[in-house]
């Protein structure tokens, strides 16, 4: 490949695995600066890409436009269009594969992601477990870009710099100086969602500090009006339908620490550099999923207890007994954790 290669990159979904793309894309445009690169994904998380050089976003709509195999045939009729010397997919789901086989019709060299399925299934395996640290999605994402021609080197890394804090955001942070610490206590699935009563003491005893201020995260009306019940406009806010996605990727790009399960919002602030806290239930760091270069700051689920543990790599399979596995965690041991980091 020359010097002015465009490059296809595929990650249609989760948000956080998207997310987890922006340390390595960085990398790969810091350490690979001739490249120009294309993100086929959805329109909604372009605000993760805005400070990277040479990157752009092509939207793909799944739910209308490009929905089907007709709609997945526009797409490739769209993405040929823009001349990308390769692809490289970093999803590997029946969609990508799809576009695979148009592409390879094209004679277009396809470089896919290996997930490593074969050691989940042993590391979550409830006999014979095989409890090893695997390769991370990180490294997962960096290995196809090696096999391109394009070495990633991690560790070299300059991460996502703060975002100005402007109109609404700005509104929420008062001038007195306090550490900011961001929460957000959901997530896809209950085995890997810390149980509210005791994020109610975690928030409490954070907001009655009178330290800090404290920003909560989440989505949809459910889990606003959960949380409403701790805003009280001084010590802690509620952001849930307050903000623009790219207003919240501000405001956590300025926090002092964030604290969240093994889901999006990790993600969201690791990008960033932000020291971030995570909670972990049935699922387990080992499985690769772990916020970037965030491992001194995993809180697991005590496995002398739960064994078995991790039961699940998405967090949506639990054995009888383990529902509530990550309750195992102290509220005392979480904020702990957290003022050694804020102070």
């Amino acid at each position: 490949m020359n010097a002015n290669t465009h490059l296809l990159v595929i990650r249609l979904s989760a948000m956080g695995d998207v997310a987890m793309m922006v340390p390595v894309l960085l990398a790969l445009t810091q350490q690979h600066p001739e490249l120009r690169i294309s993100i086929l994904t959805r329109a909604f998380f372009a605000p993760m890409f805005s400070q990277l050089p040479n990157v752009s976003i092509f939207e793909a709509d799944v739910k209308g436009t490009h929905k089907g195999i007709i709609g997945l045939w526009k797409l490739h009729r769209g993405l040929k269009r823009q001349r990308f010397q390769a692809v490289a997919d970093l999803h590997n789901v029946l969609r990508s594969n799809f576009l695979k086989l148009l592409f390879r019709l094209d004679e277009k060299p396809f470089y896919q992601i290996d997930k490593g399925r074969s050691a989940k299934k042993a590391l979550t395996s409830l006999t014979n477990k095989k409890f090893e640290q695997l390769q991370t999605t990180h490294e997962r994402y960096a290995s196809v870009f090696a096999q391109m021609g394009y070495p990633v080197l991690l560790d070299k890394v300059s991460l996502l710099q703060n975002e100005p804090l402007l109109g609404n955001r700005a509104k929420l942070i008062d001038s007195k100086n306090r550490k900011l610490i961001g929460i957000a206590p959901f997530a896809a699935f209950e085995g890997k969602t810390y149980p509210l009563a005791l994020m109610s003491k975690v928030i409490n005893e954070l907001k009655n500090n009178g330290t800090y201020k404290l920003f909560l995260f989440g989505g949809g009306e459910k889990e606003k009006q959960q949380l409403a019940q701790f805003a009280d406009g001084k010590h802690c806010a509620n952001t849930i339908g307050q903000l623009s996605f790219e207003e919240e990727l501000a405001l956590i790009s300025n926090l002092d620490v964030m604290l969240a399960m093994d889901s999006g919002n990790a993600h969201l602030a690791a990008m960033y550099g932000i020291p971030t806290v995570t909670i972990w239930g049935v699922t387990h760091p080992f499985a690769g999923f772990a916020p970037f270069k965030q491992d001194a700051n995993t809180l697991v689920a005590d496995r002398n207890q739960f064994p078995l543990i991790p039961t699940s790599v998405y967090g949506n399979k639990a054995p009888q007994g383990y529902e509530n596995a990550i309750a195992s965690i102290s509220p005392s041991l979480i904020i702990e954790k957290i003022v050694s980091i804020v102070g």
